[in-house]
């Protein structure tokens, strides 16, 4: 988990044409929320926000606001994204103030490592899950969850609960979900009589 810092400027005036204007001046439109305030329009350079979520964390990074009132200092994490559907552009963005001492729920990316022994010899990788969803403290949010594939044989799968946690972090997802597996080889043809 990466710490990150980014500016922001609190706004008075919501609503489309305010949005679009902002995007021209390559703003983001955003709102605060968190437990115990009211929801704060805010605006954001385009390229603070991406240096914001840059490095292994992505959107899972902490990241301390700087200006915006008493929005100061504060610590919030991205709960949502909107992109332009076309060009990939951030469109808005929700962010959620954390505490530190409360619980977060959040998804995080599975990443393996390896190659799995049953591919190599002929089988099939099958990544069904590439994030899970964990609980844990804003200070434990993990990059990543790490899977060493290398032993996996054919007709093997590597389950929830056989995941190696880094402390203080639990996964919700059903612990008997099969996360990767190795599926048998592909059928080969059948030899052409002669």
């Amino acid at each position: 988990m990466q710490q990150k810092q980014m500016n922001i400027e609190l706004r008075s005036k919501t609503g489309k044409g305010i949005s679009r204007q902002l995007r021209k001046a390559e703003m983001v439109p955003g709102v605060v929320y968190g437990k115990g305030m009211d929801p704060m329009p805010v605006s954001i350079k385009y390229r603070e926000l991406q240096t914001a979520m840059a490095g292994d964390g992505g959107q899972n990074n902490l990241i301390t606001l700087i200006g915006g009132g008493n929005l100061d200092q504060t610590m919030a994490i991205i709960a949502d994204l909107q992109r332009d559907a076309i060009r990939g552009t951030f469109k808005h963005v929700d962010l959620h103030r954390v505490n530190m001492s409360e619980k977060l729920r959040i998804t995080v990316p599975v990443v393996l490592k390896g190659t799995a022994a049953g591919v190599k010899e002929g089988g099939l990788l099958d990544f069904a899950h590439h994030q899970l969803h964990v609980e844990c403290l804003p200070g434990n949010i993990p990059d990543h969850l790490e899977i060493d594939i290398s032993s996996l044989k054919i007709a093997q799968s590597i389950h929830v609960n056989e995941i190696r946690l880094p402390e203080g972090v639990k996964i919700l997802d059903n612990p008997k979900t099969p996360v990767v597996s190795v599926l048998g080889r592909a059928k080969e043809d059948a030899p052409v009589a002669p």
